[in-house]
């Protein structure tokens, strides 16, 4: 069955960038122990992604490979942005209830990753269509920043799993509670 999973990294405090949307503090972690394992599973179980511009123009300004093969990506902006060549793209500007519908059925079985900002995340979580989140939490502190999920989930979150990375990192699975899909609007 497919799920739509947030799988993000935070600091201690709750931000997933810093107050200048950068991601150096995280970088750092890159090679702490198991976490390539653990990330080359998690990208293996993921079929469509989904991500916001900012994200979007984040992974442009990183100029490297695009990494997520040739997975459908649904890149959801209001602007004209460049292709990255050999990417499978669809920029749109539907709403994310419409757009789910296309991601499952491209999905083929395996989940569906929104990738990035808390802000697309939340469109996601009011429509009922969020099913997981995948939280590793960093052993840092940045006091401020960009939120892990600008909006609120008053029923609470069910614990299904903890992984221990390297260098006091951990990874905290939590279902989200079924609930009706929020009207459009």
């Amino acid at each position: 069955m497919t799920r739509t999973q947030y799988y993000v990294a935070a600091s201690l405090d709750g931000y997933i960038a810093d107050s200048a949307g950068k991601l150096d503090w995280l970088f750092q972690f890159n090679d702490a122990e198991g976490v390539t394992e653990h990330y080359q599973a998690f990208i293996d179980s993921v079929g469509p992604l989904a991500m916001g511009s900012a994200t979007y123009e984040f992974i442009l300004g990183e100029n490297q490979p695009w990494s997520y093969a040739d997975r459908p990506t649904w890149v959801f902006t209001h602007r004209t942005l460049p292709a990255i060549p050999g990417a499978n793209l669809h920029f749109t500007t539907e709403d994310v209830g419409a757009v789910h519908s296309q991601m499952v059925e491209a999905a083929a079985g395996k989940n569906i990753w929104l990738i990035g900002g808390g802000n697309l995340v939340a469109q996601f979580a009011r429509r009922g269509l969020l099913d997981e989140i995948l939280l590793g939490v960093i052993p840092v502190v940045l006091g401020s920043g960009i939120p892990v999920l600008p909006a609120a989930l008053p029923s609470p979150l069910e614990l299904t799993g903890l992984t221990r990375l390297g260098r006091g990192m951990v990874e905290l699975r939590y279902t989200v509670p079924s609930r009706p899909p929020a009207p459009k609007g």
